[in-house]
């Protein structure tokens, strides 16, 4: 086997890093690492490995000759129960002391636990033994960090390889303590881990872009979120019927189209570390968490729900942007020189955690508050050459004593019908008699979106999308918006939590898929997305008035004085499943006793 498939091994520069620094971790294509990571992931494994000559910039090059001077590296495989190889990379100090082991799964992507080469010496630099694998089934055919077997997407298979990988460590290492460390599809596996390892070894878990309820995240509201489950497909690093065994295959091709759902939501249940609370309670595993508000993997309020479950020391951070986004640089190859400040705030935080749960250091982490909310797009940036702009300014955040689900206040705003402009108005009070349409069935630029991934990375490094909100297109979707909006100190409204939308709905069809958007609209017409979430009837009959009611993701936002809010529905959204037939009319109204409203809640 190979690292790189045979390609040369790059010199990595600092511009290298910068890239990654500037633009992030994932390329253009979803999960898939971008080429500045891998460059480097494979720079420095070569470099610690000793097998080939590589250029490294000063400090890179640094910490990797600091950890040779300290430690042996091997690339191995760990043989699960069932005979499957798992691929692991290992470093071990050799100075004669205790420490803990790191253990890293890896996240979901075509390189296994490649990627974050960086992120392993980071961790030994502290004082850690690491050792990283891949789980079964993720990999390219060929190369080193791939393991063998199918996937079984964070299944009882992984469970158990996660306990060999542990009786593994011990034997190698003879660590003091176990901790846990995974970002995306590793992260749940280290909570799931974590929760059934037979013999309670986990001392603690960083749970970084992770999930709470597989199920809810890929299915809730009646809506299937088709483009995650295509976006994991594709980047197994094989195709389908060569990755996962018929079993999955065939829970996955159900999920795809819309059949027996009662057994692809047991599947992904049973697959959620909010199942296992209680284990994770009873063990008391300190538990940290890092997730985005526009998450578009695993939305932020299935990890909320679980998080809230937790009755253990725990902490939460919620960031701008998207999955992977915050923690990528940090875990990848940035050590400074970074694009903004507070850029290596969340690595730096996820390292502490450790550092005090398994080295013991007095670091503060005791005191922190349970939640560290970090507010949307109130960073300052300027504008860079070649488009696009940078931070100079970090974004606020905010501390909370815990999450309670619920929000302190609340403001209704009362759907009306159309005004003087077309759209209708959020009003103070209640109305009813009036019906809006639109024609079902077409995507609209009033989106979650342009790509899962790559438009909350933006977000995170200071150019969140800007959208036309005159430019909605009006047939296919219906705009309320309030008047311009005033508060103190410049915020007209600071939203915190989950908005909930109640409508009634009729299809000419029968069947409706609705997805509601909250806007902040500039008085120049510009428009910032602050939240989103699907909801669909597919047992409406055909013209029957229903009203339905449904929760948005949760938020921080700080509405600017002057700016109006806005809510717009559609029906699709390239994110998920549309129900209904293309072309039909759905009728939006508000009746009697169940009045059309928007809650918003404030904080």
């Amino acid at each position: 086997m190979t690292t790189s498939g045979g390609e040369p091994i790059p010199s990595i520069t600092d511009a290298t890093l910068d890239d990654i620094a500037a633009n992030g971790i994932w390329a253009d294509a979803g999960l898939a690492p971008s080429p500045a990571v891998i460059a480097v992931s494979r720079a420095l494994l070569a470099a610690v490995q000793g097998t080939e000559t590589v250029t490294l910039p000063g400090e890179l090059a640094g910490l990797v000759a600091d950890i040779r001077g300290q430690a042996s590296f091997d690339v191995t495989r760990i043989q699960a129960s069932d005979g499957t190889g798992l691929s692991a990379f290992s470093i071990k100090l050799n100075d004669g002391k205790p420490h803990p082991v790191v253990i890293v799964p890896a996240g979901w992507n075509p390189y296994g636990w490649l990627p974050f080469m960086f992120g392993y010496l980071s961790l030994a630099a502290r004082g850690y033994h690491v050792l990283a694998y891949t789980p079964r089934g993720i990999g390219i055919d060929g190369w080193v960090s791939t393991s063998e077997g199918f996937i079984d997407v964070a299944g009882p298979n992984d469970w158990s390889d996660g306990s060999e990988v542990i009786t593994y460590a011990e034997e190698a290492f003879g660590p003091s303590a176990v901790g846990f460390l995974g970002l995306s599809y590793g992260s749940g596996i280290s909570q799931l881990v974590a929760a059934h390892d037979q013999d309670n070894r986990v001392s603690t878990v960083v749970a970084l872009s992770t999930w709470g309820n597989l199920a809810t995240s890929l299915y809730d509201n009646g809506t299937r979120h088709t483009e995650a489950v295509k976006k994991l497909i594709e980047f197994t690093g094989g195709e389908l019927e060569d990755k996962f065994d018929p079993e999955t295959q065939q829970i996955l091709r159900d999920f795809e189209n819309g059949e027996n759902m009662d057994a692809v939501v047991r599947w992904g249940t049973r697959r959620s570390p909010e199942t296992y609370v209680d284990r994770t309670n009873e063990r008391g595993i300190p538990t940290f968490v890092s997730n985005t508000w526009h998450e578009s993997l695993f939305p932020i309020s299935t990890v909320l729900d679980t998080f809230t479950g937790l009755a253990v020391p725990k902490h939460l951070n919620t960031w701008i942007g998207d999955h992977g986004a915050p923690e990528g640089p940090g875990i990848t190859g940035v050590l400074s020189g970074v694009a903004f400040p507070g850029l290596l705030a969340p690595m730096q935080e996820a390292y502490a955690w450790l550092d005090h749960h398994l080295l013991g250091k007095d670091n503060g982490v005791p005191g922190w508050p349970e939640v560290n909310n970090q507010i949307m797009f109130t960073y300052q940036t300027k504008a860079v050459i070649g488009g696009g702009r940078r931070i100079t300014v970090p974004a606020r955040r905010e501390p909370y004593p815990t999450w309670s689900g619920e929000p302190t206040d609340t403001e209704a705003w009362y759907p009306t019908g159309t005004g003087g402009t077309g759209d209708g108005a959020l009003a103070e009070k209640p109305t009813t008699g009036w019906t809006r349409d639109f024609t079902a069935g077409s995507l609209t630029s009033a989106t979650a979106m342009d790509a899962i991934m790559g438009t909350g990375q933006k977000e995170w490094f200071g150019s969140p999308k800007v959208y036309d909100a005159d430019g909605f297109e009006r047939a296919r979707l219906l705009v309320w918006s309030t008047d311009p909006l005033s508060g103190p100190e410049g915020v007209a409204r600071r939203i915190r939590g989950a908005a909930t939308v109640r409508l009634a709905v009729r299809n000419t069809a029968g069947a409706v898929t609705l997805v509601a958007y909250l806007f902040d609209v500039a008085p120049d017409g510009t428009a910032r997305i602050i939240t989103h979430e699907p909801f669909t009837d597919p047992t409406l009959p055909a013209g029957t008035d229903r009203t339905v009611s449904w929760k948005l993701q949760p938020a921080a936002y700080d509405l600017p004085d002057g700016h109006r809010l806005a809510l717009v529905v559609n029906s699709r959204d390239q994110l998920y499943a549309f129900t209904g037939s293309e072309g039909s009319t759905t009728t939006v109204s508000s009746l009697n006793g169940s009045e059309a409203r928007l809650d918003l809640p404030l904080g």
